[in-house]
């Protein structure tokens, strides 16, 4: 009997810390759909839908206010590009853990707003987390996917499944897996945050800031832990 140590990696590009930011995405589109006047907060398409439905319905109100979340989406890209500039970074060291950081004290300020705050602001405050997000952790263990879109990692699910079938490629079918996995935690995380909104209502949010807080510490202890296991020679 001998000990041999195995590496379990908690990168921005880790498949357990994908689940858990797109676990999070999940929870803030059903917190903001159900709580926040049916606006999408962490991915874009449902809201430039509702706007282009609205205009050609000739109701001005009503696609303008579809406008101020899209806003808040690009300047979160701004942002998220902003913290990847070269001085930032020798600044930073690890400009994802600050996109972290950020994200968790907005999303824990937002719990506090009073109920008197325009749901509009709840909402531009969120998508600008969402889309730091999706602008910063883009790369699952070597594959280009998204923690806040699940169509693009449907695909890519899809794709994988039909060529571990057909072509008995083991590396799809491990791709397969780890994209099911993430596109599960998407459906978890709508599915929890429906309970939570409608049972703790604002202060719901607190819940998504409590993850990305558990994100964050598991990439500040280490990049790398080292888990031990039993082998037989």
């Amino acid at each position: 009997m001998y000990s041999k140590r195995k590496t379990l990696k908690l990168t921005p590009e880790s498949v357990y810390i994908g689940a858990i930011l797109s676990l999070v995405a999940g929870y803030l589109d059903a917190y903001t759909y159900i709580g926040r006047d049916g606006v999408f907060s962490t991915a874009q398409t449902g809201n430039m839908v509702l706007l282009g439905i609205e205009a050609a319905k000739g109701n001005v109100h009503e696609a303008l206010v579809r406008i101020p979340p899209i806003a808040a989406f690009i300047t979160g890209v701004f942002v998220a590009q902003m913290l990847n500039h070269p001085w930032i970074i020798r600044k930073l060291l690890d400009p994802s853990r600050a996109v972290l950081l950020l994200e968790i004290l907005v999303l824990f300020g937002v719990g506090f707003l009073p109920a008197s705050v325009p749901n509009m602001i709840v909402t531009i405050l969120i998508v600008f987390v969402g889309s730091l997000q999706i602008s910063t952790f883009r790369s699952l263990e070597g594959w280009t996917y998204n923690t806040t879109v699940t169509t693009g990692n449907l695909y890519t699910a899809s794709r994988a499944l039909y060529i571990s079938l057909f072509r008995k490629d083991q590396s799809a079918s491990v791709q397969f897996k780890k994209f099911a996995t993430i596109i599960s935690s998407f459906l978890g995380g709508a599915f929890i945050g429906t309970f939570a909104t409608h049972r703790l209502e604002d202060q719901a949010v607190w819940a998504a800031s409590g993850l990305l807080l558990i994100v964050f510490i598991m990439m500040c202890v280490s990049p790398a832990q080292r888990c031990a296991s039993q082998e037989k020679v």
